[in-house]
């Protein structure tokens, strides 16, 4: 099995700051290699980089880069790190579009350099899910694992139901 990590941005990369530009962090490094360092995971692994955004900055121009880069890709398991504030939007988005791949989304609520962080939690649902499920977009939070189709976000809430 191999799987693809396709970093967008979002809180899940957030580093503060080394750098000032306009906003009071910068999207570093994907997260995901540090927490794959840790766990030494016994399958093929890839990271790419879409782009590093905040979610809510991400345009429709973006969302068409990040399928260009699934619908080319030559694998067909893909875990794709994304802001929470647009997560959804961007799975709906990717729904229906690749029916032959299975595209999970996931993220963090705390930057994954904070001590109480649920980037690695998350990711790690995401990647027991990814051994499980089938084809199709799903969205991976709070310890759920849900179709994109049965995915909300709690209005004021971190919660993803």
């Amino acid at each position: 099995m191999k799987i693809i990590f396709i970093q967008t941005g979002g809180t899940i990369d957030k580093d503060y700051p080394k750098t000032r530009n306009g906003w009071a962090f910068e999207i570093g490094e994907p997260a995901v290699d540090r927490i794959l360092q840790l766990v030494h995971p016994s399958f093929d692994f890839e990271i790419l980089t879409a782009f590093k955004k905040d979610s809510l900055q991400i345009t429709l121009s973006d969302r068409k880069v990040l399928l260009s880069i699934i619908q080319n890709h030559q694998e067909h398991i893909f875990i794709v790190t994304h802001g929470t504030d647009t997560l959804i939007e961007t799975a709906r988005f990717l729904d229906g579009k690749i029916p032959e791949k299975l595209i999970i989304l996931t993220g963090a609520m705390r930057p994954e350099r904070f001590t109480n962080s649920d980037a690695s939690f998350n990711l790690g649902a995401a990647i027991g899910a990814s051994n499980l499920l089938q084809k199709g977009v799903y969205v991976a939070m709070n310890g759920l694992v849900k179709p994109v189709i049965d995915s909300r976000r709690e209005e004021h809430s971190d919660q993803f139901i």
